[in-house]
């Protein structure tokens, strides 16, 4: 499965802290959800085991917003830390 990313959600997963590895996986193997304006959701967790902005965290939940267009194309990426 073909996996794009629209520049927006290139400048997104770097300021959330999201890697394309991490957002490529959670179209492939995540889970799958309607979303507004026709696009389609992606959830997955990864074990984090880190500090983010000063605080530790034990997970990572990755979200991608997609269409699909000749594949998918990742439209903003949000970064959950628990």
């Amino acid at each position: 499965m073909k996996v794009r990313f629209h520049p927006h959600a290139l400048v997104r997963l770097k300021e959330r802290g999201a890697t394309e590895s991490e957002v490529i996986a959670t179209v492939q193997q995540g889970e799958r959800f309607p979303a507004k304006l026709g696009r389609t959701g992606f959830r997955r967790n990864f074990p984090f085991g880190a500090t983010w902005r000063g605080r530790q965290y034990t997970t990572k939940q990755v979200e991608a917003y997609a269409v699909e267009e000749d594949g998918w194309l990742v439209i903003t990426v949000i970064v959950k830390y628990y």
